[in-house]
This record gives C-alpha cells, structure tokens and sequence, in this order.
C-alpha cells in the first residue's frame, strides 16, 4: 500500500455514465481533485436514460449546468405526455398522462421544471463542464483492481490504448460501475430485491413517414400495444430518428440473433400499424430491467452509486435520477470529511440515507410499470404491487429519517403519503423565492458549498443565532454561512413580496432557526431562541458532521 504511485487523488470515480460524470461535476464544484475513469472511449451514443426528473435539475441548476442542459434537450421540449394505443393510424388510445406539470402548480414546490434530455446529449455536457472545473476524465481506461487500507486506496488503471498499467493512489474511491458492478463484486458485497423483471431489445431507427402519422402528439414515449406486436415508441427530434423498446424474452430461450432486421421492421410497422412505413434500422441494443438493491453502500474507503447500489425498472426513469442524487449526497461529505470540517463518521451517514430511498423508490418504479403495461413485462406476485397515484412526492419529498440528521422522526416512512415540504428534519428544504443584493434567489441557491442557518432579521433571538454560527465558522473552520432574512440593514436577504413568510414556511417562528446541509436537506431545525445559541448549535453541528 505505500507503493510510489504515478497518480495521487483524493477520489477516484470508476465509470464515467451519468452518475459518474454527475459525480465529478459536483466534486468539481467543491473543489475535490479527483480521477474518473471510463473503460469505452467516449460518452454515451445511445438515446437513452432521457428523464431528468425535477429534483436532479435543481442540483444541476445549483452546478451551473441547467441552461446548458436545456440547451441540449431543445428537440424535444414540447415533448410531455405518455399515451397507450393499440395503433397509432387514426385517433385510437389514451393519454396515461398528457402533461408532466398540468397548470403549472411545480412552480410553488421548485425553481427547477422536468427536463427530457436523452443520455448521448446530456453526458457531453456534463463532461465539458466537468473538465472545465479541473476534473481529470480518462476514457478508454479501464480499472483492473484495487486494495484498500487504513490510509487510503490503491488502484491499478489500464490505459485500454497503450496498455500501459498506472498506479493511482486516493483516499477514496466511488464505483459508478453499473448494474454488473466489478467493484461491488470484488467486495463482495450482495444484492436483495425480485431480480430480473424483463427485457427488451432498443432499436434506433429512421422514418420519415412516421411524424406524419403521429401528427401533433407530442409525446415523450408511447406504449403501443397490439398483442402481436407491442412495444414502447419514443421520438429522438420528433421529425425522421425514433427508438422503439420490442420485448424480448430470454426466459423462454428467445435469443438475439433472432431479432433480424426484417423482423424489426416487420414489428415496428405492425405495431404502428401502417405495413408500409419507411423503417431504416441504424442500431439495436439489448437491455435487463431489475429490481434489486445493494446489501451495503459502502465498505471501508470504497463507495458505491447509481446502477451499481440499485437497479430499477425504467418506467418513470427513477433509476438514473436516483444515482444522481447518490452522487450529490456523497459528494458534500466527501469534501466535508477530506476539508477536514467533519469527520469519517459523515460518511457512514451515505448508507444509512440513500439504500432505504433506493428500496422505496425501486418499488415504486416496479409499481409504475405495472400501472403502464410495460411492454414485456409480466409481474410475479407481489411486484409492482405497492402504492399507485403520483410521483411528486417520491421525487421531492422523500425523506432522511436517520442519517446526519438531528430531530428527524425515525418511524416516518422514506416516501410519505403526500407533499409536505416544510422544512421537518431530514426533508429537502423548501422552496421560496427571496432577494440578495436585489437579484431574485431561489433559497435552494443558497445551498451548494457550506451548511447554512437561516433565521430572523427582526429577531433578537435570530441576531444571537446568526452571531453564534458567525463565531462557530470562524474559530472551527466549519463551512457554516449564516443569513438574516427580513428588512433592514442587517438582513442578508429579503423577501421576494411582502406576503411572504420564511419562518412560516420553514414550520418555525421569527425567534427559530433552521440549519441546511450543502445538499439542500434539513438538518436541524429549533422553533424557538436558545439560552445559549452557541452551545445548541455546537451541539448539533457535532452529531450531523460527526455523528456524536
């Protein structure tokens, strides 16, 4: 382990996909030198994984990318609803839902909206910004093995190109790995959930007929469902490129090479329901739906994200949005913990907060197959089989019972039952607009690189919270920044109207206080002053950062 090393990191990121490049993106932002590594030579050619669901936007508003990304996703923009039809000539079927947000009613809940951007043009993004911030990305590198020890990790990286072998030496390291996950493997370490759902063949293809067919319905997948030919049809620029998802079932001994080109043709046009539609196949894949979940996320200095903790069906496309979020949760306590303003009980922290979302969240994408007769999908008993109705509050309401969190009520379950968002410990912050230096903020703005206290500008009580954590961050070194919200001189902040209410909506009063992490989820929250402000916070500032 004391080798001389020919590179020395402090992370060391294994896969370079959506999570992987997430990661380094948000390692970046805090400063973390790090080292990705991706075995194919480039970032994704295949439009998939295109959800990105409300939430994910938000921490890529806060990363500075959001404008960027939806730059990239402009071809499909208009795209929202989800349809069901036996045929696609005529007027046959139903909208399953037709807008992602009907009148408009996110606005109150996030600064950020859903974004339909396939994977091939969301990872070049990404990567530039990524690299732009200093992140060291090496693709056609490929992770051999590894050993860990008390002061750190080793690895062994080939360069695919070369075949040179390079030692990299870093204090951690993250697999972003996917679903078969040599890393997870090599650790040993398990996996629980149903298995294997189903799987489909993806074919990318070319029609220039088929806009015509599908005319002003501008859906973002449409599940079409003749029992001779079903499948999942989704535009890639709504005018010639098209994927469609045909249904394949290697469990009774189909196998690949039977999926011909004639056959996919003769399928797609089946299932559009025009046998003379122009079909140019240009690329086919094959792909497994999974429900399981990792047994541990982490082993020692080693952690594990995205589709190597969890897989989930991708209806709802919560599997990727879910390991984005693994990500952003990881990476403020990996900075934390390297900085030197928490400690490595922090870490432990990742496991006890994100496996039990993995496992709400899985089921519900199981759930919500079922509820969309997912094309080559047949449930056994008892998957699939939990809570139907929206998804607002899977997607911005989950919760944190235990983990680096004080006052969280560890008997409330992950997902509740409806959207509260009002500040409860181990909750994400809630949105509301104010005003710095007269622009208009968001306050999840406020909450990227540092925790934060929000209290009162025209409180006696808020004044001695907002000293306390002034004097806590400058004799600790803790990331702690402190803001007034109100009128007057001293606030930081103001509020946007004078209908606003930032104790209200925090679910505390003028004379309370209300302490975000850097990943926008409560970690504390007081509703009243304190006879010592310093000391309660001191208090709790050393069970979230150091679990004591």
């Amino acid at each position: 382990m004391q080798q001389k090393a020919d590179h020395q990191v402090s992370v060391l990121v294994v896969g370079g996909s959506l999570v992987g490049l997430s990661l380094s993106l948000f390692l970046g932002r805090l400063g973390v030198r790090h080292m990705l590594v991706e075995r194919h030579a480039g970032t994704s050619i295949h439009p998939r994984g295109r959800g990105n669901n409300v939430r994910t936007m938000e921490l890529y508003r806060v990363a500075g990318v959001e404008p960027d990304i939806r730059t990239a996703a402009s071809l499909l923009a208009e795209n929202h609803g989800i349809m069901q039809t036996p045929t696609l000539v005529g007027d046959a079927g139903e909208w399953l839902f037709k807008e992602i947000d009907p009148g408009g009613g996110l606005a109150k809940f996030s600064p950020s909206g859903w974004c339909l951007c396939s994977q091939n043009d969301l990872e070049p993004v990404l990567r530039k910004n990524a690299e732009a911030l200093g992140g060291d990305l090496r693709y056609f590198h490929e992770l051999e093995s590894f050993e860990q020890g008390a002061e750190g990790v080793t690895a062994y990286v080939r360069d695919r190109d070369s075949d040179e072998l390079n030692t990299v030496r870093a204090d951690y390291l993250v697999a972003a790995d996917g679903p078969r996950s040599p890393v997870r493997n090599r650790l040993g370490i398990g996996q629980s959930g149903p298995g294997d759902l189903f799987a489909n063949v993806s074919i990318t293809f070319r029609s220039k007929l088929l806009a015509g067919i599908v005319g002003d319905r501008r859906f973002i997948c449409c599940y079409l469902t003749n029992p001779e030919a079903d499948g999942a049809l989704l535009p890639i620029d709504n005018k010639e490129n098209w994927v469609f998802h045909a249904p394949w079932h290697p469990e009774h001994g189909e196998t690949l090479e039977e999926f011909t080109e004639e056959r996919l043709q003769r399928h797609i046009r089946q299932a559009v329901g025009a046998p003379d539609l122009d079909v140019e196949i240009t690329g086919r894949a094959s792909w497994r739906a999974a429900e399981r979940v990792a047994d541990r996320y982490a082993h020692d200095r080693v952690f594990l994200v995205g589709d190597s903790a969890h897989e989930m069906s991708p209806t709802g496309a919560f599997g990727s949005n879910t390991g984005i979020q693994d990500a952003h949760n990881l990476a403020w306590k990996l900075s934390a913990v390297l900085e030197g303003w928490a400690g490595p009980g922090l870490l432990e922290t990742y496991d006890a907060e994100r496996r039990p979302v993995a496992m709400a969240t899985s089921a519900r994408a199981s759930t919500r197959s079922v509820e969309h007769s997912h094309p080559g999908f047949a449930p056994a008993p008892g998957v699939g089989g939990g809570k139907r109705g929206g998804i607002l509050n899977i997607v911005l309401a989950y919760r944190y019972p235990e983990g680096a969190v004080v006052g969280a009520d560890p008997t409330e379950p992950v997902v509740p039952e409806g959207m509260r968002l009002t500040a409860e410990p181990g909750s994400r912050a809630p949105h509301m607009w104010l005003r710095r230096a007269g622009e208009r903020v968001s306050t999840l703005d406020l909450y990227e690189r540092s925790l934060v206290l929000l209290c009162d500008a025209g409180s006696g009580a808020g004044q001695a919270w907002h000293a306390a954590a002034r004097r806590i961050a400058d004799a600790d070194g803790v990331r702690l920044d402190a803001y007034r919200i109100g009128a007057g001189a001293d606030a930081e902040l103001a509020l946007d109207t004078e209908d606003d209410d930032w104790a209200a909506t925090h679910g505390t009063s003028a004379d309370g206080a209300v302490l975000v992490r850097p990943d926008g989820f409560v970690a504390w929250r007081a509703s009243t002053g304190a006879a010592d402000p310093e000391a309660e916070l001191r208090r709790v500032l050393a069970t979230v950062l150091h679990g004591s």
